[in-house]
């Protein structure tokens, strides 16, 4: 059967869509923010249940699974059916996931099970969220746009935490579930502005996802528990993933997404860049704690101005990325999250607000990279690519978020790096965490020459549809 498809034209002029830009950055506040709040919380809750490290990771490892596949899962769904339904449907799912878990905080199961509804439905909000702006929006409005939401998204990562440790140590870690709540006040208002669109007609790939979920969720575990087993096991789903999406006839993701050179370094970019700031998150307050004694609510102190400056310079990324073009932000976010790093691995066991400082310039930098970095991949994807492409690329940073601190985690826990090598430290209890900050600073170094040689200086040039 020959699907008939109906896309919906830039609409960024029009009253309605303008209205609803307020609660797209509403959403997106509390949709990020569930990816953080929990992590410091995690002592409290294997004290309440006698939980041994692995068994608690759960409660943070479940989310990041359902989310990161979920973004995936409404990308795609996007392609088929309107965004107004889509973005109810995930926002009452999210909703439902938070008053499961308040209710039933009592029993760890079913917490788990909360965490996963939650994801699900917090998935729904990001990934659609990105195609709102890139098929409503003119390419103008998407650059400030997409400034705005990754300011809000960095300050959310980076406000979770500390009002996670304020609300877990104040009251219960069980209040942290009736955070997502007020999500729900933004229904109406997209079920108002939102345009009722005709989309085409399709099935879903559920072979194709359920492998696709199996080869993420085995990758967690695998750097998580370090069995072999999960490794192989991912790997074989991999294999099964690919067969599967090259023979059906409408694939969870479209193969053609993969044989474009570009998309593909954007992947890997995106992941590695991610990773790398969410695994220093990872590192800074426990290097804080043991180096400098601080409390938990003085480590919030010091990681705090950083995450307002992400709100203030996501807009100026967004209006930089307009005038100047999305590699020259790019190249600048890179640049500032590397010096960043270097200056944070230097100053280990100086003032702490050397730290606190370098952490600052490494929000901005983020929020600039994130900006344009998602300018860079939109523009290359065909407008039908887009939900699912999208919903992909959030899947791979989401994902990696998970990955790289685990993997951070084992070397801190095996003392891998407790040597001198940085040439600045002289602090024997100093070394791990330098050493392992300043070869994140290389990472991020050798991911801005990445991005040159594959996108260059010149923009990209916007995908053009087959005729």
């Amino acid at each position: 059967m020959k699907a008939m498809e109906s896309h919906t034209k830039a609409v960024g002029g029009t009253t309605e869509i303008k209205k609803s830009v307020l609660w797209i950055y509403y959403v997106i506040f509390f949709a990020v923010l569930n990816e953080s709040v929990f992590n410091v919380s995690t002592p409290s809750i294997a004290k309440q249940f006698g939980l041994d490290a692995p068994g608690v990771s759960w409660i943070v490892t479940i989310f990041f699974i359902v989310f990161g596949m979920g973004m995936v899962i409404f990308g795609k769904l996007s392609d088929m059916f309107s965004v107004k339904k889509l973005i109810t449907i995930g926002i009452s799912l999210y909703c439902l996931g938070s008053i499961l878990g308040f209710v039933l905080q009592a029993w760890y199961p079913a917490v788990i099970a909360a965490r996963a509804v939650q994801g699900i439905g917090g998935s729904a909000i990001p990934a659609l969220v990105f195609v709102m702006v890139a098929r409503f929006f003119t390419v103008e409005e998407r650059g400030k746009m997409f400034g705005m939401i990754t300011s809000i998204a960095s300050f959310a990562v980076g406000i979770g935490p500390v009002l996670g440790g304020y609300i877990s140590g104040s009251f219960h870690w069980a209040y942290l579930f009736l955070l997502s709540l007020p999500a729900i006040f933004a229904i109406p208002f997209f079920r108002k502005f939102l345009p009722d669109e005709q989309r085409r007609q399709g099935k879903l790939d559920l072979v194709g996802a359920v492998l696709l979920g199996l080869v993420v969720t085995m990758l967690i575990l695998f750097t998580t528990a370090a069995s072999w087993l999960y490794l192989l096991t991912a790997l074989l789903a991999l294999v099964l993933f690919i067969v599967q999406i090259r023979r059906t006839e409408e694939p969870f993701v479209d193969p053609a997404l993969f044989t474009n050179s570009r998309y593909r370094s954007g992947l890997i970019i995106g992941f590695l860049i991610f990773g790398t700031v969410m695994s220093v998150m990872f590192v800074i307050p426990l290097m804080l704690n043991k180096m400098y004694g601080l409390s938990t609510e003085n480590i919030g102190l010091i990681m705090f101005p950083g995450a307002i400056s992400a709100v203030v310079f996501g807009g100026v990324a967004g209006r930089m990325t307009v005038k100047r073009g999305s590699h020259f932000v790019v190249y600048l976010g890179l640049a500032s999250i590397a010096i960043s790093l270097l200056v944070q691995s230097s100053s280990i066991g100086l003032w702490v607000w050397f730290i606190g400082t370098a952490l600052i310039l490494m929000y901005i930098g983020f929020s600039f990279v994130q900006t344009a970095l998602t300018e860079s991949v939109t523009q290359i994807l065909p407008v039908q690519q887009i939900g699912v492409g999208m919903g992909l690329f959030n899947m791979t940073s989401t994902i990696s978020g998970a990955v790289v601190t685990a993997l951070v985690a084992k070397a801190m826990e095996r003392q891998l790096l407790s040597f001198h090598l940085h040439p600045l430290i002289s602090d024997p209890h100093a070394y791990l965490y330098g050493n392992l900050i300043l070869i994140l600073s290389f990472v991020v170094a050798a991911s801005a020459l990445f991005y040159f040689f594959v996108f260059g200086k010149r923009a990209p040039q916007p995908a053009k549809e087959p005729a």
